[in-house]
């Protein structure tokens, strides 16, 4: 019996899931590209009304904006040091469910920009890329990932480090003379 809190900022929406062996116990979004903080603490905190104690947690990884991502990882990396347990990172692209053969997901990158990634029959083929919507065929976007998917994906991958596939827009200041 394995309870994972399964968590995801790398969309517009904050995703928090309480999946208990392959079971949704809770599932529930907040839709605001800056209020991932507030609303992940919230949201987590509603979420462990409903289960027992989680024994990992599972985070998507992106690609996705930088503070979005941030705040997700460092909140699941926070929650899973204090509880002593496992933290499991995902890529955010390989949890959104599509019921389709070979598909290309997408998400907004900002900047009139989508991250990508093409699937054939459920494992990725191509991307995680970010590109201009014209440059990338055929995408279906608006989608968002699942978090029994995500969970599910914590059993045979693990992203260690955060998916940012664009230079920061933060540049260090010239030193002074």
């Amino acid at each position: 019996m394995t309870i994972s809190l399964a968590i995801d900022t790398s969309t517009s929406k904050t995703i928090v899931g309480i999946i208990e062996d392959g079971v949704v116990l809770f599932e529930k979004a907040h839709e605001g590209a800056t209020d991932h903080g507030r609303a992940l603490s919230e949201l987590v905190a509603e979420a462990l009304k409903v289960a027992k104690p989680p024994h990992q947690v599972v985070v998507g990884m992106g690609p996705g904006p930088f503070t979005g991502l941030r705040v997700g990882i460092a909140f699941a990396q926070s929650f899973a040091l204090a509880r002593q347990i496992p933290v499991i990172g995902i890529c955010s692209l390989d949890a959104i469910a599509i019921d389709k053969d070979h598909y290309t997901v997408a998400i907004d990158a900002r900047r009139k920009e989508i991250y990508w990634a093409s699937y054939q029959d459920g494992i990725r083929v191509a991307g995680p890329s970010v590109n201009k919507p014209d440059e990338v065929a055929n995408f279906v976007i608006d989608v968002f990932p699942d978090m029994q998917k995500l969970v599910s994906l914590a059993a045979s991958q693990s992203v260690t480090e955060p998916m940012y596939l664009r230079r920061p827009d933060a540049v260090p200041t010239a030193e002074r003379p």
